[in-house]
């Protein structure tokens, strides 16, 4: 049956997972969006934090709350988390989330202001509370083939700052970030306090386990840390090596492509004090590019790894 031309359903051969008019048929208004987070909660059954009974809430007219049926226990959804006491309405703050996980490479706050009509002020600070839930701390530590490489963020020193022997200043003072990568799984960027054998070491063996086979370049940082894994690769780029066999750090530097291009294109320029943060956005949409959890729902869920504390009227 040929698809009508006044449908807003995504087409069968579409990729996309959760669509805008899906959005708004789901999260119509303020709401449907409370109701939601209340499902997360507080669904029918969950243990009142007051009596500890199994208890339905029912909610309160003319308030962002719900009542346990038997104590009358005040239930706030949205306690606890990053929309807690905001004057920014809660459908806005999830079509703000939608924005960020519809796009490959991010959304900027400017964008975000012109789309919902707050002040940039307001748009930065909502994307950068939404990142704080993208951390992947916590989380398992890689194994298997991993590839480790680390790079430099920012500007490269220009020729008068190498000539006025500036380069060398300016270089100690880029922000360097180490990416660990596993071949066809996931990927956990950090932050480090520069290019030295301590810093590169310790983050390496926090976030990887020792039965792993390392892949890196011929840094030599990394040849006494190759000797704490179950196997070490090295690819020597300065030869003009960049493949040999299943020696490689493509899959690592793809990741850097990645992040350095969108932050071009879509940031321009981000400071070295949120850097760890834009680095977890990316580092998120690229551990769940497989997935068919639609993007949106799998940042709306970070709000959910605490159950809130309402506060206690009854």
């Amino acid at each position: 049956m040929a698809r009508s031309r006044d449908s807003v359903d995504p087409s069968p051969s579409s990729e996309s997972t959760f669509t805008y008019n899906q959005f708004l048929e789901t999260f119509p208004d303020n709401e449907a969006c409370l109701a939601y987070l209340k499902e997360q909660f507080y669904a029918d059954g969950t243990e009142c934090p007051k009596c500890g009974k199994a208890s339905k809430f029912h909610r309160i007219k003319g308030r962002s709350a719900y009542s346990c049926q038997y104590c009358g226990y005040h239930a706030y959804p949205t306690a606890g988390t990053i929309f807690h006491k905001s004057s920014v309405s809660l459908q806005l703050w999830f079509f703000a989330v939608y924005l960020m996980s519809s796009t490959r490479c991010g959304i900027s706050a400017k964008q975000l202001e012109r789309e919902i009509g707050v002040t940039y002020k307001t748009a930065h600070r909502m994307f950068k509370m939404i990142r704080t839930l993208l951390s992947d701390e916590g989380e398992p530590p890689l194994s298997g083939d991993v590839e480790v490489d680390e790079s430099g963020y920012g500007g490269k020193p220009r020729a008068y700052e190498k000539r006025n022997k500036l380069g060398k200043l300016r270089e100690s003072f880029r922000p360097t970030m180490l990416a660990m990568v596993e071949r066809r799984g996931r990927v956990r960027p950090r932050v480090i306090d520069g290019r030295t054998t301590p810093a590169i070491h310790s983050t390496v063996k926090e976030h990887v386990l020792p039965d792993s086979m390392l892949f890196t370049d011929e840094y030599r940082t990394y040849v006494k840390l190759g000797e704490q894994y179950r196997g070490h690769k090295r690819i020597k780029h300065i030869a003009r090596v960049y493949v040999d066999g299943d020696t490689h750090t493509q899959t690592v530097e793809g990741f850097f492509g990645l992040f350095k291009n969108g932050v071009r294109g879509v940031y321009h320029s981000i400071s070295g004090e949120y850097l760890q943060n834009y680095l977890d956005e990316y580092a998120f949409r690229y551990n769940r590019r497989h997935s068919r959890v639609p993007m949106f729902f799998a940042m709306l869920s970070r709000v959910q790894t605490t159950v809130p504390a309402g506060p206690a009227t009854a």
